[in-house]
């Protein structure tokens, strides 16, 4: 397993759009150490600014195709790959608009997964980390990656892998159980240890509180789960 504690410059974007983080980061370099790009069919879930699907592309993948619901992330992700030089086919929708145009051999995904207080948070997090549903998944994180775990047999291809990145702080057991509920053999393969960002700094107290966070803890643990179907 690879364990990552570099420090991550995050490309600049549009305000209303995810920026490229730590975990869009530990995602790419998962996604390149696996050795699975080079052509294969890829499937970027939730992209945000498409850093992803653009690496995926420059690596060699024969197709690329992202996905996200955010009408805002679909055009800069467009612009995003012409500016690189890249083909990647941009479609708004969510996992299950992927399953359209699946199954595919490669699917990456960085989704929403920040657990969400029960109070408006809002005013304490700055416009310049994202929209809201670029991170607010429900009281226990779990508002995509659920349905998205459960979709995975439809995305994946016979062979195919799953590369999903989350944060601890939604049950990363529970995606691994959900995974191999389906067949599939599943593992984290990379881990990063972060500072707080803006969201989780709003945050701290309440995650804490829940018991989705050690008491005292500034810093986060984000993993990338590998799942790969029979």
């Amino acid at each position: 397993m690879t364990t990552a504690y570099t420090d991550f410059d995050a490309p600049e974007v549009p305000v209303g759009i995810y920026p490229p983080q730590e975990d869009s980061h530990l995602l790419i370099a998962a996604m390149k150490q696996s050795g699975l790009v080079p052509g294969a069919r890829v499937a970027d879930l939730c992209t945000g600014s498409g850093v992803v699907a653009v690496a995926a592309a420059a690596a060699g993948a024969a197709e690329v195709s992202a996905f996200d619901i955010c009408s805002r992330a679909v055009r800069h992700a467009r612009t995003s790959a012409l500016t690189e030089g890249v083909s990647v086919q941009v479609h708004r929708g969510s996992w299950s608009r992927a399953v359209e145009y699946g199954p595919f051999d490669l699917v990456v995904a960085n989704p929403p997964y920040v657990p969400q207080a029960p109070i408006d948070d809002s005013s304490a997090i700055p416009a310049t980390a994202g929209p809201a549903q670029a991170w607010n998944a429900g009281s226990d994180g779990r508002t995509v990656l659920d349905p998205l775990c459960a979709a995975v047999p439809l995305l994946v291809d016979e062979g195919g892998t799953l590369l999903v990145v989350q944060s601890e702080c939604s049950n990363i057991i529970k995606t691994l159980s959900a995974l191999r509920a389906h067949g599939m053999h599943a593992e984290v393969v990379a881990q990063q240890f972060i500072p707080f960002g803006p969201v989780m700094s709003a945050r701290a107290q309440w995650l804490t509180r829940a018991g989705l966070l050690p008491a005292g803890r500034r810093e986060e643990r984000l993993v990338v789960i590998r799942a790969d179907a029979p």
